[in-house]
């Protein structure tokens, strides 16, 4: 048997073990570039998380990442993605749940240290929340601040500016305002509108 046959045994073995702990439920695994990806329902997503941290031979107890995906054409329009690792047995793999606007993602930050802020972030770009989170609010954007900004509805200019007032002497928030008006462009070659004109060739 080659390494390459053993190593896709070893992963085929753990992920394998994941599976049998939820025999009823809808669960799609597939191998993206080589790391085990699991697509599931919101309802067993902890659980399987943590199958996936606490068995053998899994172990993967390293939250690396976790961010986020809007599809708004799509419902539900998010995927909220978690990148995991096992120290111990040195693989990766991808869990994957999809929610919308009125969903709850259980928090992993009784697990995992490293969710808290990575859930605060994705709740402030996209809007998703996280139940039993300890702190949800804002991470990147300012007080006040409206809607979510990676968000594929989100207006590319905003809703609101900031400055900094000479005359209050104090940063003030107020409507966006363009610095000049707007313009229409013709995507046309330009230099077709040249005047055609003749080389001639000197002769010697």
């Amino acid at each position: 048997m080659s390494q390459a046959e053993s190593n896709a045994n070893v992963v085929r073995k753990w992920w394998e073990s994941v599976m049998d702990c939820f025999p009823n439920h809808n669960i799609v695994v597939s191998v993206i570039h080589g790391t085990v990806v699991f697509t599931v329902p919101v309802s067993i997503f902890y659980p399987l998380v943590m199958r996936l941290r606490d068995l053998s031979v899994c172990q993967f107890k390293v939250l690396v990442d976790m961010s986020a995906v809007d599809y708004p054409a799509r419902s539900p329009r998010f995927d909220v993605v978690y990148q995991l690792l096992s120290v111990h047995h040195s693989m990766r793999c991808m869990v994957k749940v999809q929610v919308d606007e009125m969903t709850a993602v259980p928090s992993l930050t009784s697990r995992y240290m490293s969710a808290n802020w990575a859930e605060r972030e994705c709740y402030d770009m996209f809007g998703i929340h996280f139940e039993g989170h300890p702190d949800l609010r804002r991470l990147l954007t300012d007080y006040g601040f409206e809607g979510h900004p990676m968000r594929k509805d989100f207006p590319l200019m905003g809703f609101s500016e900031v400055r900094y007032d000479e005359v209050e002497k104090r940063v003030v928030s107020q409507p966006v305002q363009l610095a000049q008006d707007l313009r229409t462009y013709t995507f046309g070659n330009p230099w077709k509108s040249l005047p055609q004109q003749t080389i001639v060739k000197a002769k010697r």
